[in-house]
């Protein structure tokens, strides 16, 4: 049976570095069928997201989730490599569909996955420096874990030492300009109207809770289409499911140019809409 890698990475398209660590990957792994998904410059909370989608959306023994996303020097909000006072190293654990995770220690890369893991351990494989990273390093922590290396496991990571993930921000966002948010309960019923602002950006949304229609040129604060919850998912006082988190879209358009392009970790406000602002 193939083997699935999916990888995450913030390398340029065209980066030579890129198609090394591709190359590195598929010798040590043969087998392998290897699907890029590529995040921003940095990008760990967008990375983390990713990987916490990818890992519960089917998994099994042969299939894995690497990140491999560089420490950014001009975000100092991002948590650096924990434990604090922790090198960077690379880490693994398992989802509970079987899936296997691997990637350095750094930033939210592993904020969103890490409450969905059996378990989560150093690995015997440096990272590299805070800002360098080694084409070689990743694929061998990966071969490492996938082959069961005897040696491959060093320290357990305690829950408590993951940074959490940021509350009403911005996690990802998609080729569609759909803002996936941490958000996991709606602001008020179905059909109402709200105001978000992120940044110098204020607009008027629609609640919806997937039975509103959204016209065109609407935008929508909605569960997103992905089925997992978030961190402080739990049941509603009807006891009918669980939580998910929330994505802005516009309805035939693009919500991140609606709010300006903002990066992934801006803040979300949300408040009631004024009558004059449901009419207008």
């Amino acid at each position: 049976m193939s083997r699935l890698v999916h990888l995450i990475a913030d390398y340029g398209a065209g980066d030579p570095a890129l198609a090394e660590v591709v190359g590195r990957l598929s010798l040590a792994l043969p087998d392998a069928v290897i699907e890029i998904t590529p995040v921003p410059p940095g990008d760990t909370l967008s990375a983390g997201f990713c990987a916490a989608q990818l890992a519960r959306a089917g998994g099994s023994p042969w299939h894995l989730v690497a990140h491999d996303v560089g420490a950014r020097d001009d975000a100092p909000s991002e948590p650096g490599p924990w434990p604090p006072g922790a090198g960077l190293r690379f880490c693994v654990g398992r989802s509970r569909t079987g899936t296997l995770v691997v990637g350095a220690n750094t930033g939210w890369s592993w904020s969103f996955v890490a409450r969905d893991l059996w378990g989560l351990c150093c690995m015997d494989v440096p990272a590299g420096g805070a800002s360098r990273r080694h084409a070689e390093r990743l694929p061998a922590a990966v071969a490492h874990a996938m082959a069961h290396h005897p040696h491959a496991v060093a320290d357990v990571v305690a829950r408590a030492d993951v940074p959490p993930v940021p509350k009403h921000a911005i996690a990802h966002v998609d080729v569609h300009g759909t803002l996936k948010t941490t958000i996991t309960r709606l602001p008020a019923a179905s059909g109402t109207r709200i105001v978000v602002r992120i940044g110098d950006v204020s607009e008027t949304a629609i609640v919806s809770d997937g039975t509103v229609a959204v016209p065109d040129g609407e935008l929508a604060l909605a569960p997103a289409s992905s089925e997992w919850a978030g961190d402080d998912d739990e049941r509603g006082a009807s006891g009918e499911g669980r939580e998910r988190y929330l994505e802005l879209f516009l309805r035939g358009g693009s919500a991140a140019h609606r709010f300006a392009a903002p990066p992934t970790g801006s803040s979300i406000s949300v408040a009631p809409a004024e009558p004059s602002e449901v009419s207008g």
